[in-house]
């Protein structure tokens, strides 16, 4: 070193550079209770000797170090997808056309990033009480019809992931984009519909037009969501005005009572004279051809005694005489007696009138 003298006496110098050497004691041994402090240039030699020698195992920590630092590369380089997810790899933050499946993929971690998206479908509900019973907000829900009342609506709204790189890049908040749009979207049609249309009247209608405008906007800010349905759950006035609400519904319904309890009465009315018409109808067709038949016969029989009496005018005539007698004179309780009977004389001893006129009566009856 430059502090040492190499020259003179074949010894070391034991003078330093200033003067004395290290240690107050030469480069000789060191001697107990003296000062101990190392040369340098013995410090230098003893590191330099290290060195060259190795670090005792070094190679196996190197070699270890290698293959924790290749694990853990691994482990970052292959990642899985489940079944109802689907995988976004990003390369320098720039999404890949490709999208992952379920199962394990491969990339080069960190160049390669992955975002995953569940694609099952989704419900945002909108005017719903939660389990504790409050609102997300207070004006959920709450509508101006088309006739300027106030229509408390509560709705969901059921959509599912059709564009998984749109969802995760387009749109920031993705689920409050949802919500927003389909509110406006209710709020726009209820605006342009009467209140009893919304409760009761025409929901399936409300329904389809609420989906078709939310699934519009959506679009048109390409999120990437398709709405599936959107399903009214309830649709009532607010709570201050609730009673009178079912009041009027109470009319309504008792109107509705009263009209078809006089329909009912109406019909029943309208049935049975209905049916009296008919039976009148079928009546008078009976009578009719009950007519039709006696007059044909009557006249069959006219011209049959026709016939009989031009063979033989003398006995027709008689028998038509005899027939008029009986007709007109069966009903008569006069007894008429021919003269000349009973050997001339006008009258029987006995006559049993009262056994002639039962057998009037019973031959009349039967």
């Amino acid at each position: 070193m430059p502090w040492e003298n190499n020259g003179g006496g074949g010894g070391r110098n034991t003078g330093g550079p200033w003067g004395q050497a290290p240690g107050g004691g030469g480069g000789g041994p060191r001697r107990p209770g003296g000062n101990n402090t190392p040369n340098l240039e013995d410090i230098l030699n003893r590191g330099r000797d290290q060195f060259k020698g190795g670090v005792p195992g070094g190679r196996w920590a190197i070699v270890g170090g290698v293959i924790a630092l290749l694990a853990f590369w691994g482990v970052n380089s292959v990642y899985q997808i489940s079944p109802q997810e689907v995988g976004v790899e990003l390369r320098f933050g720039k999404p890949k056309p490709e999208l992952s499946g379920p199962g394990l993929h491969f990339m080069l971690w960190p160049v390669d990033t992955v975002e995953r998206v569940v694609t099952t479908v989704n419900q945002t509900q909108i005017g719903v009480q939660n389990a504790s019973g409050s609102r997300a907000s207070a004006s959920d829900g709450l509508m101006l019809s088309g006739d300027q009342n106030i229509v408390n609506v509560q709705f969901s709204v059921f959509w599912f992931i059709s564009d998984p790189t749109a969802y995760l890049f387009n749109v920031r908040d993705q689920d409050s984009l949802v919500r927003y749009a389909a509110e406006s979207a209710m709020r726009e049609v209820v605006g342009r519909r009467p209140a009893q249309e919304v409760y009761s009247d025409d929901r399936a209608g409300i329904q389809a037009d609420v989906l078709r405008i939310t699934q519009s906007t959506l679009q048109a800010y390409g999120l990437g969501v398709t709405v599936s349905q959107i399903l009214i759950e309830n649709a009532s006035p607010p709570a201050e005005v609730i009673d009178a609400f079912n009041e009027v519904q109470r009319a309504r319904q008792d109107e509705t009572r009263l009209q078809e309890e006089a329909r009912s009465y109406a019909n029943t009315l309208l049935g049975n004279a209905r049916g009296n018409a008919a039976a009148l109808r079928e009546e008078a067709a009976a009578y009719t051809n009950r007519v039709v038949q006696e007059a044909t016969g009557e006249a069959e029989r006219f011209n049959s005694i026709y016939a009989e009496y031009v063979n033989s005018p003398d006995v027709t005539r008689k028998r038509l005489f005899l027939e008029t007698m009986e007709e007109v004179l069966g009903g008569s309780e006069k007894v008429l007696i021919e003269n000349g009977a009973q050997n001339g004389q006008g009258v029987v001893p006995y006559l049993p009138l009262p056994e002639l006129r039962s057998r009037a009566t019973s031959s009349t009856g039967n």
